[in-house]
């Protein structure tokens, strides 16, 4: 883990240790196939951002509870279970190092393993009569699959503007984080007026989250995890640096460079592109959007009175902006 991450996440330090256990027994099964490709999974170590952001709110609003635990746990498996999805959609071979699922399964399996984790979220919260979490989850599926459509269907046109991309990122990634947080407010506390500003907060932590690793698409911090330089490109995902260069040219120039992209099977022409991109500040009005989105989050916060929690939400925001994988 990161030595930021570690710093930020000692108020809830014993927590996310216990989480560990209460994730791995939540997604074990008595199928022994089933159980294989879990235990596969509890080897891929993640950040635990997500429950990290559902404990500091617990925290910063109240106290840590059983149903904290349980809406961390809810919101790892919906993530697994996406990002399994998404691997097969994607075709992916690897995922934090590891074969995909999906490499070492193949597709059916893998599908129908995120379905398993997704009902055993589903069950967790039936189980406990957490309708409320339960609610906020639903909702966040609804708006990941709207954000992820949207992206393919504009994919296929490579006519994505501004206002398309910030919608697609809301729903695609933000909206977990914003469910993170309000879910963890929701654990401990019944003020409406903590869990929307905590809500917002994730919102806006969200959007910062998906320009930064957009920006690292092109200026090479990714190659840390082994992954080339415009790789959501050659995916074809345009995202904002590139959209805000084609705003800044005339029509000749962008359809110079979407003919590029759309023609090029592997984008061959990557300094062509970066050059492109470089020349029409398209890195450095996203690094401003990233600020912009931290600081509405952390005006968010300005409701809360001084606390370590409060510093750790603070010094999220400024690794979000300054991470480099």
């Amino acid at each position: 883990m990161n030595k930021l991450l570690k710093e930020i996440s000692l108020p809830v330090f014993n927590e996310l240790e216990k989480f560990n256990d209460v994730f791995r027994n939540a997604i074990r099964s008595e199928t022994k196939i089933v159980d294989l490709i879990a235990r596969y999974i509890l080897r891929q170590k993640s950040k635990k951002i997500r429950p990290l952001l559902v404990f500091l709110s617990s925290k910063l609003v109240g106290d840590i509870t059983d149903k904290s635990f349980r809406a961390a746990t809810l919101i790892e498996i919906l993530h697994t279970a996406t990002l399994i999805h998404d691997d097969v959609v994607d075709d992916a071979k690897t995922r934090r190092g590891f074969l995909s699922i999906n490499a070492v399964w193949k597709n059916k399996a893998s599908v129908l393993m995120g379905d398993y984790l997704l009902a055993k979220g589903l069950m967790i919260a039936v189980k406990n009569q957490d309708y409320d979490v339960l609610e906020a989850i639903s909702d966040t599926v609804k708006k990941m699959s709207e954000g992820e459509l949207l992206q393919i269907h504009k994919t296929r046109k490579l006519d994505v503007d501004e206002e398309t991309y910030f919608k697609i990122i809301s729903k695609k990634t933000a909206s977990l984080f914003e469910t993170c947080c309000s879910a963890g407010a929701m654990s401990s506390t019944n003020n409406p007026s903590h869990i929307q500003k905590l809500k917002e907060f994730g919102l806006n932590l969200g959007i910062a989250f998906q320009i930064k690793d957009d920006i690292m698409d092109y200026v090479g911090e990714k190659k840390i995890l082994g992954k080339p330089l415009l790789a959501d490109l050659k995916e074809k995902k345009i995202t904002l640096p590139l959209i805000y260069s084609l705003n800044k040219v005339g029509k000749k120039d962008t359809s110079k460079i979407i003919k590029i992209i759309k023609n090029e099977k592997k984008i061959t022409k990557v300094k062509q592109i970066l050059d492109f991109v470089k020349e029409n500040n398209g890195i450095e009005y996203s690094i401003e959007m990233t600020k912009k989105y931290s600081k509405k989050a952390k005006e968010c916060l300005n409701d809360f009175p001084d606390s370590q929690i409060k510093k750790s939400f603070e010094k999220l925001i400024d690794f979000v902006v300054t991470r480099v994988s």
